[in-house]
């Protein structure tokens, strides 16, 4: 049987996305998909419409399988190599993120992306209000980029990024960029910028004759690169992450998320062969 309702269980509650979202099984979005795919289940009901508030009480399913309880929204910090995708699967059997994880590491989804051949800082997080909050364009959390070109940089048309740039029809915002070294055809430059459209470094640095042949992530909001080493993985403390994300999810009165997270080890370095525990809707 389908159920298409705007309210189920008893009283104060959430929309149904969000509360999956909150238990780390997926982005909100992703659980609109699943729920418009049939897979998601309110009290034994198929669900058509995400447009469900649910209560403490109701009892989710996805595939079958009941959701989990939520855990404490937690953050990693980790340093994606070139040539490892940003993505849970690749057609052409191209190495991912989570085949690097540690196989103890629970459920996580990247915030935000770098591309295959970019390298540099990941944040990863457990939780999916916490991922979408973060990736949130009114955060207004900048991005910053150490970016080596070649081509011959021309200062005036590197500061005129600061007001922003069209290229192919497509407008960027303000992206401070700064000259660091040039050494005969090759340059060094830092990039700083807050949209973080898809592939914008690149585009732009085309547009000024410039082409990247490294691009490293450096820095995303308050949280740094720092030293670690290619797969390295670092958890945030819980308070760093409370005095960085104001904001982060909260214990609701629904009881969907976790008060304020509880402590947890640093981690360890990303050698593991696979990452047996996590778990991701097909």
């Amino acid at each position: 049987m389908a159920r298409d309702v705007t309210s189920a269980g008893p009283g104060p509650g959430e929309r149904i996305a969000k509360v999956i979202a909150r238990a780390g099984i997926c982005s909100r979005r992703d659980a609109e998909r699943l729920i418009a795919e049939g897979r998601v289940t309110l009290d034994g009901a198929v669900l058509e419409s995400p447009a469900v508030t649910v209560g403490p009480e109701s009892r989710i399913k996805i595939d079958g399988e009941a959701l989990p309880a939520a855990a404490p929204a937690r953050l990693w910090r980790y340093h994606k190599p070139v040539g490892v995708l940003t993505a849970a699967h690749d057609s052409r059997g191209r190495p991912t993120l989570y085949d690097h994880l540690p196989d103890d590491l629970p459920r996580v989804m990247p915030v935000g992306r770098l591309d295959l051949n970019s390298e540099g800082l990941l944040l990863l997080t457990n939780d999916g209000e916490l991922k979408r909050q973060l990736e949130l364009p009114a955060t207004g959390w900048t991005r910053r980029y150490r970016v080596r070109v070649y081509g011959r940089v021309e200062p005036e048309r590197l500061a005129a990024l600061a007001q922003g740039v069209r290229v192919d029809g497509l407008d960027y915002g303000p992206i401070r960029a700064r000259l660091d070294s040039q050494s005969g055809a090759n340059a060094w430059l830092t990039m700083t910028l807050s949209e973080g459209k898809n592939r914008e470094i690149r585009r732009v640095c085309e547009h000024l004759g410039l082409k990247v042949n490294r691009l490293i992530r450096i820095a995303y909001g308050p949280f740094q690169l720092g030293q670690l080493e290619p797969r390295g993985l670092q958890e945030v403390t819980a308070k760093v992450l409370s005095e960085q994300v104001g904001n982060a999810p909260k214990k609701s009165r629904t009881g969907f998320a976790k008060a304020k997270p509880r402590p947890n080890k640093p981690g360890s370095k990303a050698k593991g062969r696979g990452h047996a525990n996590r778990r991701r809707p097909a």
